[in-house]
């Protein structure tokens, strides 16, 4: 748009130095310079000016309605950086255009200076094409909404809680403290694992010996006991679901309990589950499981050469299924 105020550009006339102009020929130039360049000076300058008030009147509106709409802080502060920095942009190629369109008008050549800015220009994008990524990338990220800040993201090949974002680089801390920072053109591939909920699988994992039925009605009462206690019921954004038996390995079957919370308040209660399925083992008598533990059906259960009995009868005979086979030498024969 302001390229068609530059019209042709005005050519003072050129004088030696060494000879004064007269008075004809100075209020000549004068005249050209009041008559011709100012206006079209101003109406550039006005152009500019007003492209700038749209500019930041729209950014300014961005922000609004993320203030009242966002259901996040960490929105409302990527809207803020995105609109600043459209804003930042946009006043920058205003006012390069607007110098274009100004130096011809009074007399500068700008030849040898954009000959010069291209050969520049092509050394610096060549030097600079990995920080133009980021950046295109970061503001990819924004517009798009991938992920917020204190998200629990998986970029890279890395896994973290995202610290701070800008249109370069993503700052990301993970669970042993280590800080991560990922310029944001190798994200490629994300994965956010706390966006809108979360979701924790708790196997439990008990012997063979117990009865299925009572094992899930048992896992029922404490996760709807955990479900219910003052200090988690807020996370949960559904009852806990119970899968029935999903793997039988040995002697070990397991019972995968669902918990669906909200986003990244998973572990408190997940770890309270878990706490209330060991001690209701041990009151119910059922062990853990373990693929390795021999299980027979004549007798009771067997792990070497000791057995769980019901309480008050005395232990039984050890079985000999699990008895240890003697050791013989491979080369004589002879026991060991």
């Amino acid at each position: 748009m302001l390229l068609l105020f530059a019209g042709t550009p005005v050519v003072a006339h050129h004088h030696d130095w060494r000879t004064l102009l007269s008075p004809d020929e100075l209020f000549d130039d004068l005249h050209r310079l009041v008559i011709e360049v100012l206006p079209r000076v101003l109406i550039i300058l006005v152009i500019s000016w007003a492209a700038i008030r749209v500019l930041t009147y729209f950014t300014d509106r961005m922000a609004r309605v993320a203030e009242r709409h966002a259901a996040a802080k960490s929105r409302i502060s990527q809207t803020r950086t995105l609109s600043s920095v459209l804003r930042a942009r946009g006043i920058g190629i205003a006012g390069f255009l607007a110098v274009l369109q100004i130096l011809p008008l009074i007399g500068f050549n700008l030849g040898p200076l954009l000959a010069s800015a291209g050969v520049a220009g092509v050394a610096i994008g060549l030097a600079c094409q990995t920080v133009v990524k980021d950046c295109l990338n970061g503001m990819l990220i924004l517009v798009e909404d991938q992920y917020d800040v204190g998200d629990v993201i998986r970029v890279a090949g890395l896994t973290g809680q995202v610290e701070a974002m800008s249109l370069r680089k993503t700052t990301m801390r993970d669970g042993d403290g280590t800080l991560y920072i990922v310029p944001n053109s190798q994200v490629t591939t994300v994965a956010n694992l706390t966006r809108d909920f979360s979701v924790a699988t708790v196997n439990v994992d008990i012997d063979f010996s117990a009865n299925p039925d009572e094992v899930i009605k048992v896992l029922r009462e404490i996760a709807m006991s955990v479900r219910e206690d003052p200090a988690f019921k807020d996370a949960f954004l559904e009852d806990p679901t119970l899968l029935g038996v999903d793997a039988i390995k040995g002697s070990q079957v397991t019972y995968p309990i669902i918990l669906k919370t909200r986003a990244n308040e998973q572990w408190a209660p997940k770890r309270e589950l878990q706490r209330r399925i060991r001690i209701a083992l041990e009151e119910h008598r059922m062990l853990p499981g373990d693929p390795l533990r021999v299980f027979t059906t004549s007798g009771p259960l067997s792990l070497g050469a000791h057995a769980l009995e019901p309480a008050g009868k005395p232990p039984a005979a050890p079985d000999p299924t699990a008895a240890h086979a003697p050791d013989i030498n491979p080369f004589s024969g002879e026991g060991m």
